[in-house]
């Protein structure tokens, strides 16, 4: 599965990977509006054996499989949304 990765000029360290390149329709408008303007930054091809820095492979994959895009935000900001919602 290939991937394009796309960075928030708003909110720091926020990428967006999507399924289809420069096809930004699978964003949420809110979500899209919240991010401001995304710069193009990686092609990259997620197989088994891809590894990333800051994101689970198979859930990227499970992610643009089901919603045609995945959002990669900073673990601080993740672990936030986790303790609002448990």
């Amino acid at each position: 599965m290939h991937a394009y990765v796309y960075k928030s000029q708003l909110k720091p360290d926020t990428y967006v990977y999507l399924a289809r390149r420069d096809d930004f329709s699978a964003l949420p408008a809110p979500l899209s509006a919240s991010l401001g303007p995304l710069v193009f930054v990686l092609d990259v091809t997620l197989d088994a054996e891809r590894r990333l820095a800051q994101a689970d492979p198979a859930k990227v994959r499970s992610e643009l499989t089901e919603r045609g895009f995945y959002l990669q935000v900073p673990p601080s900001v993740s672990s936030m949304m986790l303790r609002h919602y448990d």
